[in-house]
């Protein structure tokens, strides 16, 4: 019996292993124009579809670790907003607007009920299109964003008279002090491409969203992720969400900022898992 419990043991720490470092290689797309990473293609009708949206002034590579690192278990794809990276077109300059994009990329692709993730401006996209496209999504995942997103004159200051050094500014405030920058070489790199009209745009889209009401309205499963040194998103942000969204769960990721999926990549990826584990089919 003893030997028996051992080898349970060591199966479930072998799968918890296996699922904390399995990461699969990314497949790079242009459908419709809009250019996006995939864990696999083409889609598996048997799995959920993750849709990831990435935040002001970014791109797909943002999710580079949850697209690969999930694709075992989901169709994981992250496109470029309009503007941003690869994809074609111009940014806009609300929330709204990139959400009619993101809705478009899902028919463009063919994804069926997916599930949105979006992260900052990237979350309210998701908010957006919760309440727009209903029970035609299969859930939502929320990370470091909020009902509401007002941005500091002093951002839109640094992006008009010095992009350079708005970019080189984000380890210190997009991420938390424990953060070894050199995790953020990547997404700031990203940034940096952005042109800086677009996310001068982008910010603006974020200045101007306003869900404080209809939270309630939202009728699938919601997952809200809060980063405990998220000083741009704070986590009460999180809790604001929480509280009015019926039934959504919420996960608190310690020692991570507003960068999170890439500042603890790991633990977001299992909140994702086993969130979409608790998703009815």
């Amino acid at each position: 019996m003893a030997v028996f419990w051992w080898i349970y043991i060591a199966a479930g720490v072998s799968m918890m292993l296996n699922r904390k470092m399995e990461v699969r290689s990314m497949i790079d797309k242009n459908i419709g124009g809009f250019q996006f990473i995939a864990g696999q293609w083409p889609l598996d009708p048997g799995k959920p579809t993750v849709v990831f949206i990435h935040g002001a002034a970014n791109s797909r590579m943002f999710w580079k670790a949850q697209v690969g690192g999930l694709s075992a278990g989901a169709n994981t794809v992250a496109p470029d907003l309009p503007g941003h990276g690869m994809s074609g077109g111009e940014g806009r300059d609300s929330v709204a607007g990139y959400a009619a994009a993101v809705r478009d990329f899902i028919s463009a692709i063919g994804a069926d009920r997916p599930v949105v993730c979006g992260l900052s401006m990237g979350g309210a996209i998701a908010l957006h299109l919760l309440i727009d496209l209903g029970r035609e999504c299969r859930a939502g995942i929320i990370i470091n964003s909020g009902a509401r997103l007002k941005v500091l004159p002093v951002i839109f200051d640094m992006i008009r008279n010095d992009y350079r050094a708005f970019c080189g500014s984000l380890a210190k405030f997009a991420a938390s002090p424990e953060t070894d920058p050199k995790l953020l070489a990547d997404a700031v790199a990203e940034t940096e491409k952005c042109d800086p009209s677009v996310a001068y745009d982008d910010f603006s889209a974020c200045n101007s969203f306003d869900m404080m009401n209809g939270l309630d309205a939202i009728a699938v499963p919601v997952l809200v992720i809060a980063s405990a040194d998220d000083i741009l998103s704070p986590p009460k942000y999180a809790q604001y969400l929480k509280d009015r969204i019926p039934g959504s769960k919420i996960v608190t990721v310690q020692a991570a900022g507003h960068m999170s999926p890439v500042e603890k990549p790991g633990e977001i990826n299992d909140a994702i898992l086993d969130f979409l584990a608790s998703i009815p089919v």
